[in-house]
């Protein structure tokens, strides 16, 4: 699972380098080893993943990551730099949605209501019988 998480993580930070160039966001007297735009990777990643359990992400985290911020560390910080995770999670949806008119939503039942994850992947077009 581990590896999975790499992986998955690799490609979100591509995409984040891609849309934002800017490493750090909040102003801190020293400069954290790992950047605002690293932890919104990890948070990001953690979502796409649906791991809502910050005790599960931090046992998934390779050491790479995990060594470089604690646990209450990242927590805080990921608290801090909700707007601007938000503003580049909502870029990088409208990047990935611009292709497509057809979009795979992955949704599950939570307490008889479904909840929709907030990344949706373009729908390769005449690919499935059903659709022109």
């Amino acid at each position: 699972m581990m590896n999975n998480f790499s992986a998955n993580y690799r490609k979100i930070m591509e995409t984040l380098r891609a849309i934002e160039s800017k490493k750090n966001f909040l102003h801190q007297k020293r400069k954290p080893k790992l950047s605002d735009r690293e932890l919104i990777g990890i948070d990001l990643t953690a979502e796409y993943m649906g791991i809502d359990s910050e005790y599960e992400l931090f046992r998934m985290l390779p050491a790479s990551l995990s060594g470089r911020i604690e646990h209450s560390v990242y927590n805080r910080r990921r608290r801090r730099l909700f707007s601007h995770r938000e503003r580049i999670r909502k870029t990088m949806s409208e990047k990935i949605t611009s292709y497509s008119d057809y979009y795979i939503v992955d949704s599950m039942l939570s307490g008889g209501l479904p909840v929709k994850s907030q990344f949706s992947l373009p729908y390769l077009q005449g690919r499935h019988p059903h659709l022109p």
